[in-house]
């Protein structure tokens, strides 16, 4: 490969950052330009993780890493193996952000502020040299000639140069793609990936705000089954449990036009036997105590209550009273609940979608296109996305770097 001497990198997210700060340091001699359409730049980053950022997850294992993959999972690993979780925290320590890991292993800076990593990125591309533009709307890449590119912006201006790095982000419409479409690459349709599940129909909703802390969803109809906190919202579920199923279940879901069923395991840590144990023995020693008083269950008293009610035992009953029949319909309501979903909620800053440009149109040694030799890609604009926890940054930060060193 000959040496650049002018590199664009189009998109000014995380993977944008990224990649325009690894093109300036491995091309010190590159003028290195970053295009942003609009007037703000890392917006994702800005409010992820409810203005925190979930910058990674404290998953250092590579194998176990590519799990999390829904759609690139094994195909990642060439880039993974590159700059992967451990090069990812060393990065950011060394560029004087402090992370830290949660009990669920997402990790964080340590300030507690998604400020400290939009600063970071900002800071280190504007010292390597990288130049941003704003408002500058890319509307066409066109080839020109066998060694650049020309760009084409939405105000009619051109710009020619010899690489081009696509981090764009992911696109709610295929309509959004087509640009890259027309350079003959293979789009898989986009659909959203991470999600809440509405439920209008379900009175559960009127315990908006309770948590779940060791749930289990099962989507009916498929394989699919996470684990992990589950949160009741004032039109249904959400919480890590329901945006991990979203997410493996993106495309099915989507076909299903989100109307389906899922089954609630309210405490995965007990299966039917230790179910069984322990409602008997607190039939046996809390024999005088009333249901509504006395919770075996570890969860929430409203959640409780509420599946109490769901079977129709009164809360004054005491346990003496229950009986074995009783004891076997509560063992079922707490294994086995179920739910109508009529619908989806996204967050339209924050979405995450499955679907974008071909992974077998990219050689993912490289992140280079197979069509286009000195074109790139990074990012959510690929068809890869993840579950939730950090996953989809990782994704970022590493494709982005690999993307950057132009292979």
């Amino acid at each position: 490969m000959e040496n650049p001497k002018k590199i664009a990198v189009i998109g000014a997210g995380a993977a944008g950052y990224f990649a325009a700060i690894s093109a300036a340091q491995h091309h010190p001699n590159a003028q290195v330009e970053l295009f942003e359409k609009t007037d703000k730049v890392l917006g994702k980053v800005k409010i992820s993780g409810g203005g925190r950022c979930n910058v990674m997850h404290h998953c250092f294992d590579i194998d176990a890493l590519l799990t999390a993959y829904p759609r690139g999972g094994k195909k990642l690993k060439g880039i993974f193996y590159q700059f992967g979780p451990q090069q990812t925290h060393d990065w950011f320590e060394q560029n004087g952000v402090a992370l830290k890991t949660e009990k669920d292993g997402r990790m964080f800076p340590s300030t507690n502020s998604s400020q400290t990593i939009v600063d970071v990125l900002m800071n280190t591309a504007q010292n390597a040299g990288v130049v941003l533009h704003k408002q500058s709307h890319v509307t066409q890449l066109l080839p020109n000639g066998d060694h650049a590119w020309q760009i084409r912006f939405a105000t009619q201006a051109t710009m020619t140069v010899d690489y081009v790095i696509v981090t764009t982000g992911g696109s709610p419409k295929k309509k959004g793609l087509d640009w890259l479409a027309q350079l003959d690459h293979k789009i898989v349709p986009p659909v959203p990936s991470l999600f809440t599940f509405n439920m209008p129909n379900e009175k559960i909703t009127a315990l908006k705000g309770v948590v779940a802390s060791h749930a289990q969803v099962q989507i009916v109809g498929t394989k699919i089954a996470t684990r992990g906190p589950l949160l009741v919202t004032h039109w249904g579920m959400s919480g890590p449990a329901i945006l991990k199923a979203s997410s493996l279940g993106a495309r099915w879901l989507a076909e299903q036009d989100y109307t389906f069923t899922i089954r609630v395991r309210w405490n995965d840590r007990y299966n039917h036997n230790a179910w069984l144990n322990l409602l008997q023995e607190s039939a046996k020693k809390h024999a005088q105590k009333q249901l509504g008083n006395h919770n075996p269950s570890e969860l929430p008293q409203r959640l409780w209550i509420y599946l109490l009610e769901r079977m129709g035992l009164s809360t004054h009953r005491r346990w003496s009273e229950l009986g074995q029949k009783n004891i076997h319909r509560l063992i079922d309501v707490l294994t086995n609940d179920t739910y109508a979903v009529l619908g989806k909620t996204t967050f339209k800053d924050e979405f995450v979608t499955c679907g974008g440009v071909a992974l077998n149109n990219i050689d993912l040694q490289s992140m280079r296109s197979k069509i286009h030799p000195r074109l790139y890609f990074a990012g959510e604009v690929l068809d890869i996305d993840a579950i939730t926890g950090g996953y989809n940054f990782q994704a970022a930060w590493s494709s982005g770097f690999v993307a950057g060193k132009l292979q």
